[in-house]
């Protein structure tokens, strides 16, 4: 999950200095917050810093981040909007990541580096809601008024995040971890309908340059079944579901290779660390066990709380790895 954030205060002493886009912006600072948690952690890998809106600013729309989180003043509410949008050169559009990326890779003494981006649903919803929602109800409004134009924006994220990803990936990063942070509200049928053509293709197409993929799709495990149909290299999986019933569930739906254990990446609750330590210890040392010794990737269920305190991560940190 993000590393970097409000927990940290070598991270609020930055902020304090530069708003939240101008941060992503700033490669010397972006990548100076990439590797905070891995001075202060030593985690096995470290996450890009950025931000999923990105490539939609990149793409034409207008972006704002406010104290309330991002803001699009002029969403996409139907087919005469897409003419607003357009695929993106990421050396022209995005070149701070880019050199984000060569900054870190100079800076992580070997340890790897996770590019990201968000999936086409998710990023669709802020495109489409013009903010963060909770009821999704332009999307499926969206969705069932004008189900091409649906697919047309998901389909021209898509293109666009592949485009984004990639140029990720020849800059340095070793593997990719796309989030799908909204897509628990998607039933079934909208996956089939809309969420999966588009979702799997630009995996397929990351996965083209040699590196592993990792989809993280928050909050749907009661469509385990058809995620395991995208094809990631991991799986993500948040809270909500056992680990080990989790991989019971994609493997018996097809995921992964014949014979070999399909990888997953999770799943502790982030609300654990504020609790008390020896429950933190004893849930995490339960999902290391249910993970088992090949193909889980231990990390939290979603991102990091902002007022998590530091010693609980640093026992979190101890416990998985004595484990």
């Amino acid at each position: 999950m993000r590393q970097a954030g409000r927990y940290l205060p070598e991270y609020r002493e930055i902020r304090a200095r530069v708003s939240f886009l101008e941060l992503c912006k700033n490669p010397t600072l972006a990548a100076e917050v990439t590797v905070q948690p891995i001075r202060r952690f030593g985690f096995d890998a470290a996450i890009l810093f950025s931000d999923l809106l990105v490539p939609l600013e990149a793409m034409g729309l207008d972006v704002v981040f406010t104290d309330e989180g991002p803001t699009l003043p002029h969403p996409v509410r139907g087919a005469g909007d897409l003419a607003r949008l357009s695929t993106f050169v990421p050396a022209e559009k995005t070149p701070y990541v880019l050199e984000t990326i060569d900054r870190v890779k100079g800076l992580l003494a070997g340890t790897p580096l996770i590019g990201f981006a968000g999936a086409p649903f998710t990023v669709a919803t802020y495109a489409i809601e013009g903010k963060t929602s909770k009821r999704f109800v332009e999307t499926k409004r969206l969705f069932y008024t004008d189900p091409p134009a649906a697919r047309r924006l998901l389909s021209l994220i898509a293109e666009a995040t592949k485009a984004y990803l990639l140029a990720q990936v020849e800059a340095g990063a070793q593997a990719i971890q796309i989030f799908d942070s909204w897509l628990g509200v998607v039933s079934a049928e909208d996956w089939e309908d809309f969420v999966f053509a588009p979702t799997a293709e630009l995996v397929a197409g990351v996965q083209a340059a040699g590196v592993p993929v990792i989809y993280f799709p928050n909050g749907a495990t009661t469509i385990l079944d058809r995620v395991a149909k995208v094809g990631a290299d991991v799986v993500g999986i948040d809270w909500r579901l056992p680990i080990d019933e989790a991989r019971r569930r994609l493997e018996a739906a097809g995921a992964g290779s014949p014979g070999k254990t399909t990888c997953v990446q999770g799943n502790l609750d982030p609300a654990l660390l504020l609790g008390p330590h020896d429950r933190l210890e004893r849930v995490a040392a339960n999902i290391v066990e249910r993970g088992g010794r090949q193909g889980h990737v231990f990390n939290l269920g979603h991102g990091i709380y902002p007022d998590t305190p530091i010693a609980a991560v640093e026992r979190l940190v101890h416990t998985v790895r004595s484990t």
